[in-house]
């Protein structure tokens, strides 16, 4: 049975992206949320301007007749809206966000990687080949439902595989107010199916590893090569790293596009909220638990593992679901323990700062 995703889409028409003229921050997806942060004289002053690319040497931000680099800064992330200080850049202010996808760094190094900000739409690309996994899906789902941004699974290559309803099967159970749809990225078809969400003011982001797509997607959507591309291992699947940064491109309609590098590692920090809400029935299942600490394995009295020997839940999705709990909890636990050494080493510092100065 066909699914209807009515619901999912925004209010306006389905069809062709519109191409209308647009002011030049609608066009970067200025919206109401940040302009009232700001009074008229700030405005003046401090124009606002969105960082569209993120590099070490610096952030590009683009703005009302302006297009310049900003020293870096780790507070700020691609998507993100500053007001533009032109006598000191490093000083501009970070405007309050709407959304923040974020993850812990790759490695041993307990910190949080900011990905992107203020974004409005998370498409989360796999193809219909190796690379699908529904335990990654689910990661990604979480991700964007914990940072407060509409996900919404795309199954690309669908056109090279003889039957993708399994596909599409498996990644409608992931979660019921999650979209799913299939499409060939080399066609018309990322221009018609996703237009409803790309609209001018709104800023989408392409999400998941290398190789299904997300530059193809991209290129599809602004009708022009803005992003480079390459073609995958045909033995594994395997992607390999075209986009090396993430950069934002502003559709000629107005939508404002963020292309990724693929994603080897997503490792889940304080992302509670966004992990209960993919898997809400287990969630509600563990609240009937006799003790409040019940970890599902063992103990008595346990609601989980009654509806597991019901047969009434899955076992391998109740083993991801308490591995993504364990790991959110274990990260989120080291976050913590990490900001309160900092804390306490600025403290002292500042200490003996106030010490050599008697």
């Amino acid at each position: 049975m066909t699914r209807d995703y009515s619901a999912f889409l925004p209010s306006t028409a389905k069809g062709e992206i519109p191409k209308p003229p647009v002011p030049v921050l609608q066009n970067l997806g200025w919206q109401n949320f940040f302009a009232q942060q700001i009074s008229i004289d700030e405005m003046t002053g401090t124009p606002p301007v969105r960082i569209t690319e993120v590099h070490r040497s610096g952030l590009r931000v683009l703005g009302d007749d302006i297009d310049t680099m900003v020293p870096p800064r780790a507070d700020a992330t691609v998507g993100d809206w500053l007001l533009l200080n032109h006598e000191l850049p490093s000083s501009s202010r970070l405007l309050e966000r709407k959304s923040l996808i974020k993850r812990r760094a790759a490695g041993h190094d307990r910190s949080i990687q900011l990905i992107a900000a203020n974004i409005d739409t998370a498409f989360i690309v796999t193809s219909c080949n190796l690379d699908f996994n529904v335990a990654r899906l689910e990661r990604y789902v979480a991700l964007a439902f914990d940072a407060g941004v509409t996900p919404v699974i795309l199954l690309t290559k669908a056109d090279l595989c003889e039957d993708p309803s399994t596909y599409v099967t498996d990644a409608e159970a992931i979660s019921d107010d999650v979209a799913v749809l299939t499409l060939n990225a080399k066609s018309d078809e990322p221009k018609t199916k996703l237009a409803s969400w790309c609209k001018p003011g709104q800023t989408i982001a392409f999400l998941g590893s290398s190789g299904v797509g997300k530059s193809t997607l991209t290129n599809a959507l602004s009708v022009s090569e803005v992003a480079a591309t390459q073609s995958i291992r045909e033995d594994d699947a395997k992607g390999r790293h075209t986009t090396s940064h993430r950069q934002l491109h502003i559709l000629p309609n107005g939508c404002a596009v963020l292309d990724t590098p693929g994603v080897r590692e997503l490792q889940l920090t304080e992302a509670e909220a966004g992990v209960a809400e993919v898997f809400s029935d287990l969630d509600a299942l563990s609240l009937e638990c006799r003790f409040n600490n019940c970890t599902h394995v063992s103990e008595p009295g346990c609601a989980v593992q009654a509806a597991l020997k019901s047969g009434a839940i899955d076992e391998a999705r109740l083993a991801r679901w308490r591995k993504l709990v364990a790991e959110d909890q274990h990260n989120t636990a080291s976050l913590a323990q990490r900001r309160s050494k900092d804390k306490a080493f600025g403290k002292m510092i500042k200490q003996a700062k106030k010490h050599k100065a008697r």
